[in-house]
């Protein structure tokens, strides 16, 4: 059951932890889980100009769409991660999913550091290079 879980991404917890089907229903049953519906109307996830900092409903999306730091091999999981903009918001980026990803707060550093490049990749994920 756990195996079939994993592959289709349920049962995650933003710590990156996991949990059995159960013990999600339970859960369920005694606290207030935001259930994720990417895309829906009750939610906006694009703020485009109107807003700099991500919202609470954009960051779950990235969470469940990153599922961590985008940085290549990091394994930090969402919930230590900061939202960054792609394009930086001063230079005419927007807040919206697709100019957004997690960065755990080293490779956020990094990815503003002059003294690195980074390369963005077709996965969704992110290198970094020292300059010379």
């Amino acid at each position: 059951l756990l195996a079939d879980l994993h592959a289709a991404g349920v049962c995650r917890l933003d710590t990156g932890g996991h949990i059995t089907a159960a013990q999600a229903r339970r859960l369920a049953c005694t606290a207030s889980l935001i259930p994720a519906v990417l895309g829906g109307r009750s939610e906006v996830l694009d703020l485009g100009r109107t807003r700099r900092t991500y919202s609470r409903a954009q960051r779950i999306a990235m969470a469940i769409r990153d599922q961590g730091c985008t940085a290549q091999h990091c394994d930090r999981p969402p919930a230590i991660c900061h939202a960054h903009h792609n394009t930086p918001w001063a230079h005419g980026g927007h807040t919206d999913l697709h100019d957004g990803r997690l960065l755990c707060g080293h490779h956020h550093r990094r990815i503003h550091d002059p003294a690195y490049t980074h390369q963005h990749h077709p996965n969704g994920t992110v290198t970094f290079h020292r300059r010379t």
